[in-house]
């Protein structure tokens, strides 16, 4: 896999978005987990057509500044960049934005598993 693989996901922020909402505040504006939930989706499915059959990446690392919030109703995109890859661990870079603001940006860090042995692993805990 080569380092330039890049990422874009729209949503529009919904109540059930809200940090009032999932209990992460107490205001009706986009929740910061809902924000690092997008950045990991954006950033997994950006790689995942480069993946051997049975491969999928984890989240091993978040790294997210929150810079501005975003109302309910309001659009936001979020970016991700592959920037590093080190045998098996994926570096991005993250940036999102809404209709006005940059809105967060950080680094996040995944690692290629293979899908069966990753869960199997997982349930025998």
């Amino acid at each position: 896999m080569e380092t330039g693989i890049k990422g874009n996901i729209e949503r529009t922020v919904t109540n059930e978005m809200t940090a009032k909402v999932i209990g992460s505040g107490e205001l009706d504006v986009l929740a910061t987990p809902m924000l690092i939930a997008l950045a990991e989706e954006t950033a997994w499915r950006s790689v995942a057509g480069e993946l051997e059959e049975g491969q999928g990446t984890v989240g091993t690392r978040m790294e997210l500044s929150h810079i501005a919030a975003t109302p309910v109703g309001m659009k936001v995109r979020c970016e991700t960049e592959l920037t590093e890859v080190d045998r098996r661990k994926l570096t991005f870079s993250i940036v999102a934005y809404d209709e006005k603001d940059k809105i967060a940006e950080g680094v996040h860090e995944r690692f290629v598993v293979d899908n069966e042995a990753f869960q199997k692993k997982s349930d025998s805990k």
